[in-house]
């Protein structure tokens, strides 16, 4: 599991050491996004840079069927500030992943990409499904819909065989709340711990999916483990749209604090709700 430190690769961790011990999780992070602590006690855990470091030893060592590839610097806003940093930690490190895999004759790797692939909503209710053409807007979304097609290139050329699923605005347990560019719901945690206004972008109309972590672990193990997932892209996420302005009130219900301030528009998309059909049918 790459990325094992962070929100998703430290909860998949969790999930797949609790549900199946007969495996033996090794994790690797380089904690620039993640915390140690939230690394489970029981994986083995290797502090590398995916971009910059050799992990061809760990391959060879431990012979795996499985690789998650969660890592990365998710951070669509600043994306286009720092083009480098953004390709380097997304594209470089994934391919790192991609050559070890077919070096090591992995049964799967999966890998998690993003709704942010899909671009532009047409309208309101409007949900992404897995056929409609990516139209990226950000670095951030263009680096992982560049990782999606050298993957798939892989699986062409190399036999590797491979599942990408398109998690949505995942929140949870383990996030890191302190990266004020990335997760809303975190940076509203920080602001009101720190007693300063929660910030919304425009009118607060922005439509997601928000997706509680722990719904979304049994779907990532089936995209390794379910035949009707190889070599197929899939949504996973929450089925329905709530727009900032509602998840702004139920943060306000649950926290008492309610300081709000709208701030300019952002360059981002309007409406973001993926279909579930196939995660449905592909992962159970």
């Amino acid at each position: 599991i790459t990325g094992v430190a962070g929100l998703i690769g430290s909860r998949m961790s969790d999930w797949i050491i609790e549900n199946h011990p007969e495996y033996e999780v090794v994790g690797i992070d380089n904690l620039f996004g993640g915390y140690i602590e939230n690394v489970n006690d029981k994986v083995v855990f290797y502090k590398r840079d995916l971009s910059t470091d050799n992990i061809s030893d760990i391959f060879e060592q431990y012979e795996f069927e499985y690789v998650y590839h969660f890592a990365a610097y998710a951070a669509e806003g600043l994306s286009p500030f720092m083009r480098k940093f953004n390709y380097s930690n997304n594209v470089l490190s994934t391919v790192n992943i991609i050559n070890n895999c077919i070096n090591y004759g992995v049964k799967r790797l999966i890998y998690t990409s993003s709704m942010s692939v899909y671009g532009w909503g047409l309208k309101r209710g409007y949900s992404f499904s897995e056929d409609d053409k990516p139209e990226p807007i950000d670095p951030y979304a263009i680096s992982k819909y560049a990782c999606e097609l050298d993957i798939k290139v892989a699986g062409e050329q190399h036999g590797l065989d491979w599942c990408i699923v398109r998690p949505h605005n995942v929140y949870g347990i383990k996030q890191n709340i302190w990266d004020k560019y990335r997760n809303v719901l975190g940076i509203w945690m920080v602001q009101a711990i720190s007693n300063k206004p929660m910030t919304i972008y425009g009118d607060g109309e922005q439509t997601r999916a928000f997706s509680y972590i722990d719904d979304c672990l049994e779907s990532f193990w089936n995209a390794a483990i379910l035949p009707e997932a190889s070599k197929e892209i899939i949504n996973v996420g929450g089925e329905y749209g709530h727009t900032i302005n509602e998840a702004m009130k139920t943060f306000i219900n649950i926290s008492g604090y309610d300081n709000v301030v709208y701030m300019e528009p952002r360059h981002e998309v309007k409406y973001a709700v993926p279909s579930c059909i196939k995660s449905k049918e592909n992962l159970g």
